[in-house]
């Protein structure tokens, strides 16, 4: 499932990579897959920003503001709370949006 384009925070740099492929397995969306013995990312528009990638990784090759967009609207409201999109802006200052 694709969220809204172009404002995943995720970062990945290749060069810190081992391969060693937690992303890939942590990864609920098939956001990483292991290609030249390194991760790479398939869609940066499927990741939901929920962290276990970068959580996962021993190396530090993956950076992502979890917590924001639409994972953590999901989780709040699965948590009792409302549904809510209004993630706050972005690093640009403009707003943004999830789900």
């Amino acid at each position: 499932m694709k969220y809204l384009l172009n404002v995943a925070t995720l970062k990945y740099d290749k060069d810190k990579c081992t391969g060693c492929g937690r992303c890939t397995d942590v990864c609920p969306h098939g956001v990483f897959e292991i290609r030249d013995k390194r991760a790479a990312i398939t869609d940066r528009d499927l990741c939901m920003e929920c962290g276990a990638c970068q959580q996962n990784c021993a190396f530090g090759a993956i950076e992502v503001n979890a917590g924001v967009g639409c994972a953590a609207a999901i989780i709040n409201q699965m948590l009792g709370g409302e549904l809510s999109c209004d993630c706050g802006p972005k690093g640009d200052g403009g707003p943004a949006s999830c789900c």
